[in-house]
């Protein structure tokens, strides 16, 4: 048994963010925690996505999606697009379309502008490998980091079941 996963596994630094998903017709966006980038040559990001969720099943259909780092003062958005069963979550926010179609959020601090390359199983996600096709610098700050963010994602019961 691990003691404490929730703060141990918090310990790996790694952002906030808000990936954007279009079908073409319709748009979604999530908070993810779960993003790296994977490669130089070429530019690529993998997300991790929860295959349950509206947005795998927009990602799978369109192919395209924008991530969008959120800064140190965006924790409520992070916790607006983290939650499930809003009826129109992008709502209230403005956005920008990018190069692909997909939803880029113009609250941001960066975004990449994504195809996806490839999928991969991963315990209970899906691991997207994504082919970055455009990116920009949106707005000045730091990054939010997900040890900042405490357990607003409620993870820490995943992590006791799981240590067990």
């Amino acid at each position: 048994m691990i003691e404490n996963p929730d703060s141990l596994f918090k310990q790996i630094s790694h952002g906030i963010y808000v990936i954007g998903v279009s079908d073409g017709i319709h748009q979604n966006a999530f908070t993810a925690a779960w993003v790296m980038q994977v490669s130089f040559d070429p530019l690529l990001l993998a997300l991790s996505i929860n295959p349950e969720h509206y947005s795998y099943q927009l990602l799978r259909a369109g192919g395209i999606c924008t991530v969008n780092v959120l800064g140190q003062d965006q924790q409520s958005i992070a916790g607006h697009f983290g939650r499930s069963g809003v009826r129109d979550k992008m709502a209230g926010f403005q956005w920008l379309t990018g190069k692909t179609g997909a939803p880029i959020l113009s609250e941001s601090l960066t975004y990449f502008d994504c195809e996806v390359s490839h999928y991969t199983d991963a315990g209970d996600h899906k691991i997207a490998v994504c082919r970055v096709i455009d990116a920009a610098m949106l707005n000045q700050g730091q990054p939010l980091l997900y040890v900042q963010t405490e357990d607003m994602d409620g993870s820490s019961e995943f992590y006791a079941e799981s240590a067990q």
